[in-house]
């Protein structure tokens, strides 16, 4: 059956969009959300749920976080996952969990400073990283950016990323640690023969379970873009990194695929590319929405070039600090750029083309406006 660019467009839009559900549905449904700090006029992933929740509001994530079942983690990109797809990465290397093998491959200076953390933070049950530094003071490090860092907030991010400590809650948007829950008997052999890590078949299981969730999340895929994504797997389970490879092309084999103009697509094998209908609606998306996260596909379905430019010094931004892609039925044809000043919400457009100028576009963006102004708080 003949697949088009068109058919693609259509089903990319859809399978993102279906009927707004509750936040833990929406959530549970994806497996995973991507988070970002900058708020521009909100956060990427309050961004991301408002088109999948009904009535969501700015922030609720974050005030409903316990609730949910969900942890924060690192996938393909750091976000917010679901218990059961944060059970697949973990335990990652090293993360043995008894007091004694705590950061067992670190530096000892390291290893015993984690202990020493670890212990403090089962004592109090739930920690501030300033509250951290304040009884240890371990001075800083450089950051991924280049940057000065605290060297406690590092050295929990480590042990978060370790498995040994998980976030709590998030107060003013910084993470608050508590120890994770672990099992008793979750001693060096646990990890490693108990959950399976060391049997082929579940191994394997598990990796090709981590591979269809970020086809779930992101396809239709290029062929170079699932491979991309996949390969960023390695953040979410390192001691796997070197059978991403064989993981990959197992997925080829399973999933559904057609060539469009000269591109190789992949999508769920019980998955109908075709005869999806869109509605004549105008939607903002974060620059992370997982419409529109991989460049590459923005570039083979809408044709041109978008680029996030927070980064960016102002002088050569294009777009816009924080450019917010305009998606109009099935084609994204422009972007908005979005502030609150004075309790108002302020909004500068861009277009790719020519700018849609029917009366129902028209009617469809203030409508969208109205949307975010109600999901910031903004309704009078």
């Amino acid at each position: 059956m003949l697949i088009t660019l068109d058919d693609l467009r259509r089903f990319t839009v859809a399978r993102n969009f279906s009927k707004p559900t509750t936040l833990k549905r929406a959530i549970h449904s994806m497996g995973f959300v991507q988070a970002d700090p900058i708020r521009a006029p909100a956060r990427a992933q309050d961004l991301i749920l408002r088109h999948r929740v009904k009535n969501y509001h700015a922030g609720d994530l974050e005030r409903r976080y316990a609730t949910l079942d969900i942890e924060e983690d690192f996938f393909v990109i750091y976000g917010f996952v679901t218990k059961s797809l944060h059970a697949l990465m973990h335990p990652r290397s090293d993360s043995r969990v008894p007091a004694e093998d705590v950061g067992s491959k670190w530096p000892i200076k390291q290893r015993k400073r984690a202990q020493l953390l670890l212990e403090f933070v089962r004592e109090r049950g739930a920690v501030h990283p300033r509250e951290v530094d304040e009884h240890f003071s371990h001075g800083t490090v450089t950051n991924y950016w280049g940057g000065s860092s605290n060297a406690t907030t590092h050295l929990l991010d480590e042990m978060h990323y370790r498995g040994l400590l998980r976030v709590a809650r998030r107060e003013q948007g910084i993470r608050v640690y508590s120890a994770r829950d672990l099992p008793e008997n979750a001693g060096r052999d646990a990890c490693v023969s108990g959950l399976g890590l060391t049997d082929p078949f579940e191994r394997r299981s598990r990796i090709d379970a981590l591979v269809d969730v970020v086809v779930r999340i992101y396809a239709p895929l290029p062929g170079p873009s699932l491979s991309s994504l996949v390969s960023r797997l390695r953040f979410a389970a390192p001691q796997w990194q070197t059978e991403l490879k064989s993981a990959l092309q197992r997925a080829k084999e399973r999933l559904s695929h057609a060539r469009v103009d000269g591109v190789d697509w992949l999508w769920p094998a019980k998955e109908n590319a075709r005869l999806h209908a869109v509605e004549d609606r105008v939607r903002l998306l974060a620059p992370f929405d997982p419409l529109v996260r991989d460049r590459t596909r923005f570039e083979c379905l809408w044709g041109w070039v978008y680029r996030f430019e927070a980064y960016t010094p102002a002088s050569k931004r294009q777009l816009g600090y924080y450019a917010m892609p305009l998606l109009w039925r099935e084609r994204v044809i422009g972007w908005a750029n979005l502030s609150v000043k004075n309790g108002a919400l302020n909004s500068e457009f861009g277009y790719a083309g020519a700018a849609a100028r029917d009366r129902v576009f028209k009617r469809e963006l203030e409508a969208e406006l109205d949307r975010m102004r109600v999901f910031l708080g903004l309704e009078s």
